[in-house]
Parts: structure tokens; sequence; C-alpha cells
């Protein structure tokens, strides 16, 4: 079956699935098409086992979606971009010392913390998971997905101030938990990434975590002030519209030959665009008809998303080890997230105000998704891959329907308090 298929088949899904919840079931968008792609998915498990129909085919047209490429190479570029266009970069500014720490220091500690207390708890169930994979896994779960956050914040009626903070720490905290997850991974294949053995050491890790951040967000100002300039020059909704389009697909591209960090690119060129090109370098019109198509995308884009997060399930081993510490994990993710925002903001308190209840919003807030289930594919084959696969879906599924779901009661419950 040839790649156009696959995809029409994907698309034709999400289409379906999004009328039936919009529909039938009325919740947030995201979670509704993956419960309904879960309950299609393990519908085809069930009618297989009883001998009703060979669910065959469709596993194997599944296995012709590179999910982690998809998403990584292709679908992550465009949303962070479209994300980064609605976003006030004055906002962002003057919460930039919160955000800075909780997307760089927070994903750090996230990481190291949800790594070696897994490793100590999956110890004592005998699943046997070598404590650089551990961190592997700290690695690829850390980093909050501002697609599965997005809409439901908005709903939720969050303060505007913490409402920017989530918004930020996710739209860059992407790109900084992909370098390190590169990192960790690069070390666990038994060197560097993109630089051998050199890389594997200290000195190494340092200079590979500037290259790829510092230059990621280098070559986004420069892609966005060049595009920027372009379309100062042109009086043309189309040819705008392409310009941008030409930012997530040549730019990621260029990041990546770079070797420098594409989420992080993308979101600073997004921030570019969609303040300093929307003020000065476009008509109303051109606005409006780039806020439509960008908007259009972003919905089309996370449909396709989460139905292949949903059908994405039929690739899974759910053998009862990894099964048993997957659910174990979803208590020491969640305190990890506590104490990487709950540090900083104690002592950011100081010099900043916060939201009453920030901590536990922030903690509840940080859905993980797509990108977590796409950095465990991204995983070499190995014996350890499976259990890795495995126990990253369960957290992630606990994550987008547990947490997503109850995020807006919680943030209104604890509001009604101050």
């Amino acid at each position: 079956m040839a790649a156009f298929d696959v995809l029409s088949v994907l698309i034709t899904l999400a289409a379906l699935f999004a009328w039936l919840n919009h529909r039938a079931l009325k919740l947030p968008q995201t979670i509704g098409l993956m419960v309904i792609s879960l309950v299609f998915s393990l519908g085809l498990v069930a009618l297989t086992r009883l001998g009703v129909l060979d669910a065959g085919p469709f596993v194997a047209l599944l296995g012709r979606v590179d999910f982690d490429r998809a998403l990584l190479d292709g679908v992550l570029g465009a949303l962070l971009f479209a994300g980064a266009l609605h976003v006030d970069m004055d906002d962002l500014r003057r919460h930039k010392l919160v955000i800075g720490v909780l997307a760089s220091v927070g994903v750090l500690t996230s990481t190291f913390l949800t790594g070696g207390s897994t490793f100590w708890l999956f110890g004592r169930l005998g699943v046997d998971l070598p404590f650089i994979y551990c961190l592997l896994f700290g690695a690829l779960v850390s980093p909050t997905d501002p697609i599965a956050v997005g809409a439901i914040l908005k709903q939720a009626g969050v303060p505007h101030s913490l409402h920017t903070k989530i918004t930020g720490e996710s739209l860059f905290n992407d790109g900084i938990g992909v370098v390190v997850f590169l990192v960790i991974a690069g070390l666990a294949a038994g060197g560097g990434v993109h630089g051998g053995e050199a890389a594997a050491s200290g000195p190494g890790i340092a200079t590979l975590l500037v290259h790829e951040v510092a230059g990621g967000v280098a070559f986004g100002a420069a892609m966005g002030w060049g595009v920027y300039r372009l379309l100062a020059s042109v009086e043309n909704y189309q040819v705008e519209i392409m310009l941008t389009v030409a930012i997530v697909t040549g730019g990621y591209a260029a990041a990546q030959a770079m070797h420098v960090s594409g989420p992080l690119a993308m979101v600073v060129a997004g921030l570019l665009i969609g303040n300093r090109g929307r003020t000065l370098a476009m008509s109303p019109r051109t606005v409006e008809r780039l806020d439509q198509f960008w908007e259009l995308a972003d919905e089309f884009l996370n449909a396709v998303l989460f139905v292949m997060i949903g059908i994405e399930v039929l690739a899974v081993d759910f053998a009862r080890g990894p099964v048993v510490a997957g659910l174990a994990a979803i208590p020491i993710v969640l305190g990890a997230r506590w104490v990487a925002v709950g540090v900083p903001v104690t002592v950011l308190r100081r010099w900043r105000t916060f939201t009453p209840h920030a901590v536990k919003i922030l903690t509840w807030a940080g859905l993980r998704g797509g990108i977590s289930v796409a950095l465990a594919l991204s995983v070499p084959a190995g014996p350890q891959r499976s259990t890795l696969i495995t126990i990253t879906y369960l957290v992630v599924l606990f994550s987008i329907f547990v947490q997503g779901l109850t995020v807006g009661p919680l943030v209104r419950r604890l509001m009604r308090r101050v």
C-alpha cells in the first residue's frame, strides 16, 4: 500500500472520529479523538481474538506509518510554529525568567528525578531496565505537550499570567526536552549524538546542548527576521502564507541539517512572525487569512496526530511486567513534575508574584502527549525498547485522559478559593 493510501486512511478516520466526537461525546477535540481511536483499536483487537475478523491488514498498514519520524520531522514543527504565532511576545518577556527556568532547569530536574526513581522502583518490581534507559524514559516524559493542554486551558479559565507561563514553558521545553533525549539516547547507544565518542564526555555533552539549543534559537531568529523582511516587501496574502509554510518545511529541514534544534527554531520564528510580522509587515486582510490558514492546519494536524496516538495501541505489547511498571511510574512522573516546578516557583517568589495554587495547576496541567510517544518509538530496536514504549504509553494515556479531563474542574475549584 502506497504512502498516499496510508495518509488517506488516517485523514478519513480523523474526519469521521472528529464528527463523532462533535456530535456525540462533545469532549475536548484532542481527548475525544484519542478516546474514539482507542475504542476503535481495542474493538479490532477484541474482534480478532473472537475470530470475527482479522486485524492483520490494519496492523500491517499501521506498521507503514513511521510515527516518530512523521511527528518529529514534520508535524511537530508545524504545530509549534502555529502555537507560537498566537503568543504575545510582550507577555513572554514579562515572564521570561520563569518560563526559561521551567523549560530548562525544570526539564533536567524532572529527567533525573524520574530516571533515578524509576530505576529504583523497576528493580523492586523485577523489571530489567538499565539506568541509562530509565534516564531516557525521564527525558521523554519530562516535556509537556502544548498541543494537548492548549485548548483545555482556554476552557478552564486559567488566569492570564499563569496561562502564559504554561504555554510558554510548553513551547520551549519541547525543544529542550528533545535535545536532552537525543544526548541520553546517544549515550545509551554507546557514543554521543552528532559527535561520536567525543560528545560522550562532559564537555562534549555541554557543547552539544549549547550548539543545539543556542543554535536553534539563533537560527529561528535569523529565519524569522528574513521572512519578516520578505513579508514586508509584498502585499499578497497567498504569497505571504506560502512564505510561512516555507519556514515550517524548509526551515525545519535546514535546522536538522545543521544539527540545531528544529523545534526551538520553529517557536522563535513563529513568535517573530506572529508579533513583529503581524503588526509591521501584514495588512489586516493578510493577518485574517494567515490566522485562518494556521488555525485550520493546527486543527487538522492535531486531529491526525491524536488518531495516530490512539491506534498506535495496536503496536504496544502489554505484557504484565511493563504494564505494572507503567502504572507505578505514573505517580513518580507526577511527583517529579511537582518538584521540578515547585522548587523554582518557591525560589522565584522572592522576585515574582505568582497566581495562588500555581504549583498545583502547573503540575496537573503538565500533560504528556504525542511527543513522548514519538520519542519512545524512536528508540532503536533492542530488548529495552518494547518495555519503554509500554511504560510511556500508559503514562501518556493517564495524562491525557485523567489529567486532561480534570484540569478544568481543578482550576475552577482552586480559583473559587482565592
